[in-house]
């Protein structure tokens, strides 16, 4: 970026600060440090204000539903791509998202994460024809990521049969929205149990510069 172009980055960030002062809560920031409780105590660092408007129309209309993406209103001077910004006094209770991205003289984009979920890769195979039932079990998976909060929404026009034992029920299908983290690679096959106690296996795993998205299936445990 040009010197014009960071004292006008910087002109665009206190401005969206000095409005989230005037419309916005009060906001913790965290920063995952390692692969597992990204928002534990230790991994706040910063309390900032802040606001969230729908990416089109602004404050014009509410957010509806399967909306994920939001425009975060406040001085990202000290945040990043990866943060965690946790509002314990959101009207409709605690609310948390996670900065997607923090591009150049354009708002931040913020997605919101409304569930907390769990990773793991399931063992491999030890020997051919003497290893123990293979259906989905998490009792010998290694952990991936634990407790991160993402965004899960139903994936319209999504179906089939579950992972797990022959005859069961037609199962869901979810996209999954959450920030990459250094050293872990999320691939197809993975396991994935929430906060609500459902469990899915990952069917695709895309990265990009806005985190990864998954494609999760339901699955009987």
């Amino acid at each position: 970026m040009t010197t014009r172009g960071a004292v006008l980055q910087d002109l665009i960030q206190r401005g969206l600060g000095h409005a989230a002062r005037v419309i916005g809560g009060s906001c913790d920031a965290y920063r995952p440090n390692g692969a597992h409780e990204p928002l534990s105590r230790a991994n706040r660092y910063l309390r900032l204000t802040a606001a969230f408007a729908p990416p089109s129309g602004g404050f014009a209309r509410p957010g509806g539903y399967g909306e994920v993406t939001w425009q975060g209103i406040f001085d990202a001077g000290a945040t990043r791509v990866g943060d965690y910004l946790v509002d314990e006094s959101a009207a409709s209770g605690r609310a948390v998202w996670f900065i997607a991205a923090q591009q150049p003289l354009l708002p931040v984009l913020c997605v919101r994460a409304d569930r907390r979920v769990t990773f793991a890769r399931p063992a491999a195979a030890t020997m051919v024809g003497s290893n123990a039932y293979g259906g989905l079990t998490t009792a010998s998976a290694q952990d991936l990521m634990r407790a991160w909060p993402v965004s899960v929404t139903a994936a319209a026009g999504h179906g089939g049969e579950r992972v797990g034992l022959p005859g069961d029920g037609s199962g869901a299908t979810w996209h999954v929205l959450l920030p990459a983290f250094g050293g872990v690679t999320l691939r197809n096959g993975d396991l994935m149990t929430d906060d609500l106690g459902r469990a899915g296996v990952v069917g695709s795993a895309e990265l990009s510069d806005l985190g990864w998205r998954l494609v999760v299936r339901q699955a009987a445990t």
